[in-house]
This record gives structure tokens, sequence and C-alpha cells, in this order.
């Protein structure tokens, strides 16, 4: 079992900075691949970035790539999102993710999910 706790997030000014931070519990954290999503309101769900439990393979959607980058620190049980250069379109619900699989973060099938945390950008 793994739980997710979600922090960080808030309102921010286009071309600002954040980072959302996804601290887990349990001892077996270091072997799970994480992932960040976002919903925004009337939108699908969107698969942001992902990373192996090595932290040695990364994807990055197109939106964000070269913006937003994926870390982990698997001694502090805790996954990373630092967001730069902030558009008023990344608005959103984020949510990370944990699953064994790196395929099946990316799939957004994971049983283990945060609670969720607001981003709003404004213009």
């Amino acid at each position: 079992q793994v739980q997710l706790v979600q922090s960080g997030g808030g309102l921010v000014q286009a071309g600002g900075s954040l980072r959302l931070s996804c601290a887990a519990s349990g001892r077996t954290f270091s072997i799970y691949a994480t992932g960040w999503f976002r919903q925004a309101p009337g939108k699908e769900r969107e698969l942001l970035a992902a990373i192996s439990w090595s932290g040695g393979s990364t994807y990055y959607a197109d939106s964000v790539k070269g913006r937003f980058t994926i870390s982990r620190d698997n001694a502090k049980n805790t996954v990373y999102l630092q967001m730069n250069s902030l558009k008023p379109e990344d608005t959103a619900l984020y949510y990370c993710t944990a699953d064994r699989l790196l395929r099946t973060v990316v799939a957004g099938t994971s049983d283990y999910w945060g609670q969720g945390t607001q981003v709003t950008v404004s213009s």
C-alpha cells in the first residue's frame, strides 16, 4: 500500500514558478514509478510527466516540456514537479500518482493517487 500526500500549488502570476511535492508513505516507495497529471474544468485528465523508480527514465508531455521538471528523492519518499514559466492555461487541479510499473503510471491507471492540488495562474 502507498499513500500519497501532496503539497505546494496555489496562485501565481503568469511567468512565475511553483513546486509541487508528493510525499509517499510505505517502505517500498523507492521502487515505484511516479507521475503527475492535471485536470482543468471541462477538460480530460492530462499526463504531464512521469519518472521511473530510479529516476533514470523520464517522460514529459509536449505541453510542458522545457518548462516543467519531475524529480524524486527516494531517501525522502518524495516526488517533485518544478513548474517554471507558468501560463494561464496551466491552471488546473494537479495530481500525483504512483505504481510499480512506469507504463501503468503513464496510462493513468494506477490505484494510488494524491488528493489533488489546485494551481491557478493569473494573466
